[in-house]
């Protein structure tokens, strides 16, 4: 029997009927994943971190400590990130606009926080700015800590941190073309105005997504940090740090509230991408 006239004989609300069950069992497995991975896990932190109601976590947030953390970890999301836009930006530009030997090495480059564990990169700058580094004579002699302290903490935090903005942004340059820019370089603008005015309103959806992700990663950072810092209380201990510090000694419900607040500024991060989106004119959404 021929499968085609089978299936031609075959009526079409039964076809409909079979198909109508992928995408049901599809989205069924999507949610299973994202419930054991991610929803189970997240509803578990707020509840060991409220349970037992709101007095251990204002007591949590009043620990001369855990405000040591938080503050620390703020600064090293409020440097890395314009350290890490200013990279962005220029590096996305070169390699989408030009053509030059090495462009491919300096892909490959930005690359490399990706795919290098985190540890790993801290163990790095260990290498060369720790006591017995490469550097580390010269420090010493000159009495510049960087290792154990917030220099290397930074250092790490940039790293990881680094390739997000232009990762976001080179395919967006380079799908946009450069026609744009050489009309308004024709018009007689310059190098500065086209950048400013052409694009970055062009990229800003782009950047402000990399900017997110920058912003996210900086501040819940913990593998290269945590090689770096040394995690003394109070001095070189980030939150991620304070979080599993805490659940090291015992102190679960610090932990939990610790990672709560970790969460909510995650959520506060989307919360503010969510608001200047709203605010910023899209023309996308116009032509809708």
């Amino acid at each position: 029997m021929n499968p085609e006239s089978t299936l031609e004989n075959t009526p079409k609300s039964t076809i409909k009927k079979n198909k109508s069950w992928v995408p049901t069992v599809l989205i069924a497995i999507a949610f299973l994943y994202l419930g054991l991975v991610l929803l189970i896990p997240a509803a578990n932190v707020f509840y060991q971190a409220f349970h037992k109601g709101f007095a251990p976590f204002l007591a949590t947030l009043s620990r001369p400590d855990f405000q040591n953390a938080a503050k620390l970890t703020l600064l090293l999301a409020a440097i890395s990130l314009p350290l890490n836009t200013i990279f962005g930006l220029s590096a996305a530009w070169a390699i989408a606009r030009h053509r030059f030997p090495g462009r491919t090495l300096l892909l490959s480059i930005i690359d490399l926080p990706f795919s290098i564990s985190p540890v790993v990169a801290g163990l790095m700058i260990v290498l060369l700015y720790g006591r017995l580094g490469w550097f580390g004579s010269w420090l010493e002699a000159n009495n510049v800590k960087i290792v154990f302290a917030f220099p290397a903490m930074l250092l790490a935090t940039i790293f990881v941190s680094m390739p997000f903005i232009a990762r976001e942004l080179i395919p967006v340059l380079e799908e946009m073309g450069s026609e744009q820019e050489e009309a308004a370089r024709t018009l007689g603008a310059n190098d500065w105005q086209i950048f400013w005015r052409v694009v970055i309103p062009n990229v800003r959806w782009g950047l402000l997504y990399g900017l997110v992700l920058t912003n996210a990663r900086a501040m819940g950072e913990f593998g290269a940090v945590s090689v770096v810092s040394g995690n003394i209380a109070s001095k070189t201990q980030s939150l991620p740090l304070f979080v599993e510090e805490s659940y090291k000694q015992y102190e679960t419900e610090i932990a939990y509230s610790a990672a709560v607040l970790l969460a909510l500024l995650a959520v506060v991060t989307l919360v503010l991408k969510e608001i200047l989106e709203r605010k910023t004119h899209n023309p996308r959404h116009d032509k809708a």
